[in-house]
């Protein structure tokens, strides 16, 4: 039941932007206007944490969103060699006004209110949400959502994170944090009884960032929290980058990619 979940991201058609009036022609390389000729410009925040990046190095091909963006790039023509990275901030990448990327793979997930300034392509990933706590607390033995009812619960601003808070934990007292390392540091500090992010980031928390906490569980954000590679409103690259992605879904290359670098996320109990 929980895998389903987590290959779901793997089979939605669903897209922001249509790929269907991507031609392969549209899309060969020599047609694309990428922000450096002959290349094409990937960001993402730093540090880039595992599953997703592995070794702060998305260069190396290693990570979900590392091995995506490469794959990416292969549909559309570029060798390893012409993919070029660049650090973006997360809050900043859905910003409205023009990008120095050509697209940014960082857990960015596909909403309303993003996709008025900012374009997506099809999702690669549909995540639930986790929520991390120190053992010995009383929000670690929750067994439901409504277990943690007046809970002090850390989460980043501007993130799905906190609106599935307010939408499935209402009655907890939540504190809002600018960075992922401020939510990471109160629950080391002790300022929250909880934290909640991505699944897949609560494994990396857990394993590395703060061993001793324990996921507590995982439960489905509002409408489901699908990611897409993002770039700038209007871009001509849309549509090619959408296009990659089906055809690694259709292909069975993207649910390769997931099976071998989050395959983990399927054992933590689900929340209701």
């Amino acid at each position: 039941m929980l895998t389903g979940a987590l290959l779901a991201g793997c089979g939605s058609s669903t897209s922001s932007e249509s790929s269907s009036s991507a031609s392969a022609a549209d899309c060969s390389k020599g047609s694309l206007k990428t922000v450096s000729q002959g290349a094409l410009t990937v960001a993402t925040d730093k540090p880039a944490y595992p599953p997703y990046f592995e070794d702060n190095d998305p260069t190396n091909g290693k990570g979900f969103e590392s091995a995506v963006a490469y794959a990416i790039g292969d549909r559309l023509g570029f060798k390893p060699a012409d993919v070029h990275w660049t650090v973006e901030p997360f809050n900043a990448s859905y910003a409205p006004g023009p990008k120095k990327f050509d697209f940014d793979v960082n857990e960015i997930s596909i909403t309303p209110t993003r996709s008025k300034v900012v374009d997506f392509s099809a999702p690669y990933y549909t995540a639930n949400q986790a929520i991390v706590a120190l053992p010995n607390t009383d929000a670690a033995k929750a067994k439901s959502l409504s277990d943690l009812s007046g809970a002090t619960i850390g989460v980043q601003i501007g993130t799905t994170s906190l609106d599935a808070v307010n939408a499935d934990i209402p009655d907890s007292q939540t504190k809002v944090f600018q960075t992922s390392n401020d939510v990471v540091s109160a629950l080391k500090t002790n300022q929250v009884d909880a934290v909640v992010v991505d699944l897949p980031t609560a494994l990396y928390l857990t394993a590395a960032q703060v061993p001793s906490a324990q996921i507590v569980g995982q439960f489905s954000a509002p409408g489901g929290d699908q990611w897409g590679a993002l770039l700038a409103k209007g871009s001509s690259l849309t549509g090619c980058v959408s296009k990659a992605v089906d055809e690694l879904r259709s292909s069975g290359e993207l649910q390769k990619i997931t099976n071998r670098w989050m395959s983990q996320a399927a054992s933590a109990p689900l929340l209701h």
